[in-house]
């Protein structure tokens, strides 16, 4: 453990003579760049040493640099002290030695394991212990319009068949499509939905060996499903933004989004006004809207979430017990403070305190979002929208997280295998079970 001791002359005009004996300086990097961002985590900082008398450098890193930077900083012993980090660092960087993992789990066990979402705990367990801990998700969200739902007495889209019955109702193109589907074969945003619709019927490409070979009848229900997804949706190469766009006109029924929507809907972003009626600023729309979380397909009815969740990493080149510290005073007395950088994207995935079990939730559903306009998600959406918007990291999943082989994972979906293969499905060129048999050919051959 490495430990950086300073002693400043403004450290000793504020802080006590107990603190002024010990005060140390550890560095913090953080993702987390832009400048707004950064003024927040550096005040959270300041905050810290107004209460402890320890320094935190706040360190920017941009993400695509994280990996190779952290990788050259441990072989140099030279790790930062904490990091805030993607949950694709979790598992590998525990596995390394990158990362205190005990240190991480005694923070998570101090603060109460179980006032954390169980889905962003379970992702981080390396052999029993929390390898890293939880700060802030999102996850992905069926959009959906539920006055129209409730007008024709149907169901919330929580399920592949819930969902099929709503468009069965509700499809009247071009007045109203029953869904937007992603069909644009090179869109990440096509790859992230995907993983979502196999996800909630329980089919994932990866096993604990790697790769391990989809079961034809469960994936045949994907394929079935997503076809009818497609059929409901718009003609033409389909993404985030026909999705967005069709949904804000009034002219969808359901779409699958991140988010990063919610302020959008709600008229608060110019660049991206709601145009279901005339005024760019009118809530209408959110007014009419609710969200899904986790959905199921037949083979898998507890159904999944797909989530991203972001975590903290005291390092193994940490000064142990000043950056367990920082953790935790960004965990509990910052908290608010952290996710009020993004609210719409930054779910509390600690809901409260032992004391005050639903405090960060509460109190995260007050924090202003939007960007041109600023309005708390509970000023603008019901409570019980809210409360499914944070409540799908319980069941929040990734393909090869679990299994330990996110690596793999990641480059079967980055190939895009799965993509295109789908979109020859529902194009009709090719049958379910060639479909099957040609996705498992070739991702069986990515290593």
């Amino acid at each position: 453990m490495r430990s950086l001791t300073t002693f400043t002359g403004a450290l000793l005009v504020t802080v006590s003579m107990t603190a002024m004996a010990s005060a140390d300086t550890i560095r913090f990097w953080t993702t987390e760049e832009q400048p707004e961002r950064l003024a927040v985590q550096e005040e959270i900082a300041s905050r810290f040493q107004e209460a402890t008398g320890h320094t935190v450098e706040v360190i920017p890193v941009t993400e695509s640099e994280l990996g190779t930077r952290a990788t050259a900083a441990f072989a140099a012993g030279d790790l930062p002290d904490v990091i805030y980090h993607t949950l694709q660092y979790v598992l590998p960087w525990a596995e390394a030695g990158i990362l205190d993992v005990e240190t991480n789990n005694d923070i998570v066990q101090e603060l109460g394991a179980d006032t954390f979402q169980q889905g962003a705990i379970d992702m981080a367990d390396f052999d029993g212990l929390t390898a890293a801990v939880p700060v802030d998700g999102w996850t992905q969200m069926i959009v959906y319009r539920k006055d129209l739902f409730d007008e024709a007495g149907l169901e919330a889209p929580d399920s592949y068949a819930d969902i099929t019955a709503a468009i069965d109702a509700l499809h009247n193109p071009p007045e109203m499509y029953g869904f937007v589907a992603a069909t644009k074969v090179d869109e990440n945003f096509m790859s992230q939905v995907l993983e979502h619709v196999f996800l909630a019927n329980g089919v994932s490409p990866v096993g604990a060996d790697g790769f391990a070979p989809l079961d034809e009848a469960a994936t045949t229900e994907v394929l079935e499903f997503y076809k009818a997804l497609a059929d409901a949706s718009p003609p033409g190469e389909l993404f985030w933004q026909q999705s967005r766009e069709l949904y804000f006109a009034g002219d969808a029924a359901m779409i699958i989004w991140s988010p990063f929507i919610l302020d959008e809907l709600a008229g608060l972003r110019d660049s991206a006004p709601p145009t279901i009626n005339d005024d760019p600023t009118s809530t209408e729309l959110a007014s009419k809207t609710d969200v899904v979380t986790t959905f199921s397909g037949p083979s898998n009815p507890d159904g999944a979430a797909w989530a991203d969740v972001r975590y903290f990493g005291v390092t193994a080149d940490a000064n142990t017990d000043v950056a367990a510290d920082f953790v935790r005073f960004s965990m509990d007395e910052g908290y608010l403070e952290t996710l009020s950088m993004a609210p719409e994207g930054k779910f509390p995935v600690r809901r409260g305190t032992p004391d005050a079990p639903t405090s960060f939730v509460e109190g995260w559903a007050d924090l202003p979002v939007g960007v041109d306009r600023k309005a708390a998600l509970s000023e603008v959406y019901p409570q019980e929208t809210v409360d499914k918007i944070t409540s799908g990291l319980e069941t929040a999943d990734r393909w090869g997280v679990k299994e330990n082989q996110l690596s793999l994972a990641s480059k079967m979906i980055n190939s895009q295998v799965i993509n295109r293969i789908v979109r020859q499905y529902i194009d009709g060129e090719i049958e379910a079970a060639a479909a099957v048999a040609q996705m498992n050919d070739e991702l069986g051959a990515i290593e």
